[in-house]
């Protein structure tokens, strides 16, 4: 399948042959797995000290004194009935639950299915229902996938990366993102992330040549190498179909990394 390459003036400039990852039968379900996956990796495991809240000389006194037989400080500073210690429910007591470091908490997925969840990501990159659907803005777009000049990775200002943008019909997208920016509901607010903001175009390039630069300052807008390119860039929270903007020499070394 052939596609046009447009010049960062926003016009057909030639056509590239598509390589046959765009293809690909759309997989939501191993996307999903995958994004999961790639998540729980980071997760580092933890637990509590094995001997927190047992460090006490504490002792039960037994049956008999009309008291519960829970471990008790000793000394004259507590009240007749003592004060309870190590038990969950004491104060400085242990933790009845506490994590440990045995918990699994990563989501395996096998190496043939993780290649295959990116080469389906990357085929719904170029079906517009789907990246539609998303909620991104396509009215101006002139085609999907949306393959442009390798001079896009020149672009070190932010105001030329603008004029391109919207030259592609892909500033609305980004206005967007940052007209969506949204108060968190609950406690996330007080744990330093109180925004919400909506994911905007990604632009997939061969060599960073000062693209990352002007696109820095866009919200929502990212910039990827295709030799670093995951599920999760293309489908963020597991949700598939992320407007994607890929340059001529990335397409071409798209074909080859997943051929």
């Amino acid at each position: 399948m052939k596609v046009s390459v447009f010049s960062l003036d926003g016009k057909r400039a030639d056509e590239i042959e598509l390589p046959e990852v765009f293809e690909e039968e759309y997989r939501p379900d191993l996307i999903k797995r995958a994004v999961i996956a790639a998540q729980t990796a980071r997760l580092q495991p933890k637990a509590v000290d094995s001997m927190a809240g047992k460090r006490t000389s504490a002792e039960t006194w037994g049956k008999g004194y009309g008291v519960a037989r829970v471990r008790r400080v000793k000394g004259s500073r507590y009240p007749a009935a003592g004060r309870g210690a190590f038990s969950p429910h004491t104060v400085g007591g242990r933790r009845a639950h506490p994590p440990k470091v045995e918990k699994v908490l990563k989501e395996r997925i096998n190496k043939k299915e993780r290649r295959l969840a990116l080469r389906s990501a990357v085929a719904a990159t170029g079906d517009r229902m789907l990246v539609s659907s998303r909620g991104h803005r396509l009215e101006h777009v002139p085609e999907l996938p949306l393959v442009v000049d390798d001079a896009l990775e020149e672009l070190r200002e932010t105001k030329r990366v603008k004029e391109v943008l919207q030259r592609l019909g892909l500033w609305e997208d980004v206005e967007r993102v940052i007209n969506g920016v949204k108060i968190r509901a609950g406690r996330g607010k007080m744990r330093g992330r109180k925004y919400r903001r909506r994911v905007g175009p990604l632009i997939v390039v061969s060599d960073d040549r000062g693209i990352s630069l002007g696109v820095s300052n866009l919200p929502g807008a990212e910039v990827v190498k295709v030799r670093d390119l995951g599920v999760e860039r293309l489908a963020p929270g597991g949700v598939p179909a992320r407007l994607t903007v890929w340059t001529r020499s990335a397409v071409q070394k798209l074909g080859a990394m997943l051929s």
